[in-house]
């Protein structure tokens, strides 16, 4: 193992050191990512058990989950194996596959995060209609959409960024494979592609975020006519935790993508790629359970019947 020859490989540089801050951070971001997995697995389940969740705003509740899940174990297991053993190479191979699954995971929610507001307004401003405009089959095909739109993408990124030759260094000053970051060890002009992938982020980005923005739009429009106080609050409610969700996910991703050039910083791109591969996933659950009686009404009564097990 030792003669291995490593001049194909990246070296991943890695997030943090090996001084007392440096592994308190790490033993906190482990924890954050426990409760990450647990939380996700939990609103799915919930989802999956109680009959009053089984409609499609909490099924594609579930494929964020999901896809937050999915995020965490495509970038976590690896940083914590480097960081733990100091062996921080990283194969092209495993390399275009953690892009790809970057990328199909962070593209796919962009556009599952449009299709959560197409169903809130629906739901707020069609409610007689609901059962038509947004059906079992138009939500099916929305997350078979979103699923297959971010596997596109991400195979395009990750097929196009590993066919640069890269004669450089071969260190990867970052915690995984990001294209943005893999570019600036190719030998080779990439400002065309770079180009290319800027403009393929801005519409992955800003066509689903107009969605979202009209949606809500029309959504405090259509609050501000209602009567029923109890109705206000619950439309307001529901609507503020997707609002709060889709404020993390964009400001994290504009920030990293469409960000100039000139303004890019390493350390600046790995501290937000920390916040929204670790941090935000275990905070989406929180902010949709905490502020929706009927998540925790299944909570309750999930905890509930474990209880009642227990004592039998």
């Amino acid at each position: 193992m030792e003669n291995r020859n490593y001049t194909s490989d990246f070296i991943l540089l890695g997030l943090l050191n090996h001084t007392r801050a440096h592994i308190f951070l790490f033993g906190l971001m482990l924890t954050v990512v426990f409760i990450s997995l647990l939380v996700n697995a939990l609103m799915i389940f919930l989802i999956h058990q109680d009959r009053r969740l089984h409609t499609p705003m909490y099924f594609l509740l579930s494929q964020l989950s999901l896809m937050d899940m999915m995020l965490v174990f495509t970038i976590v297991p690896k940083m914590a194996a480097d960081y733990l053993t100091g062996k921080k190479f990283i194969s092209p191979v495993s390399c275009g596959f953690q892009i790809f699954f970057f990328l199909t995971l962070d593209g796919g929610e962009s556009f599952l995060l449009a299709a959560m507001s197409y169903d809130r307004y629906v739901a707020v401003c069609h409610p007689l209609r609901y059962p038509v405009l947004m059906s079992w089959q138009l939500c099916l095909r929305m997350i078979l959409g979103s699923w297959f739109l971010g596997a596109a993408d991400g195979l395009m990124q990750a097929v196009a960024t590993l066919s640069f030759p890269f004669c450089k260094s071969h260190e990867i000053d970052h915690f995984f494979c990001e294209p943005p970051t893999l570019l600036r060890l190719a030998c080779v002009g990439t400002s065309v592609f770079e180009y290319a992938m800027y403009i393929c982020c801005v519409l992955m980005i800003l066509v689903p975020f107009s969605v979202i923005l009209t949606s809500y739009n029309l959504i405090l429009a259509a609050v501000l006519h209602m009567r029923s106080t109890e109705a206000h609050k619950k439309a307001l409610a529901t609507c503020s935790s997707h609002l709060a969700v889709v404020g993390l996910f964009y400001g994290a991703t504009t920030f990293i993508y469409i960000r100039p050039k000139s303004y890019r910083s390493a350390n600046h791109d790995k501290i937000v790629s920390t916040f929204y591969t670790i941090f935000t996933p275990a905070l989406k659950p929180l902010i949709y359970s905490l502020r929706n009686n009927d998540v925790m009404g299944a909570l309750a009564k999930c905890t509930g019947n474990c209880a009642a097990l227990n004592h039998h």
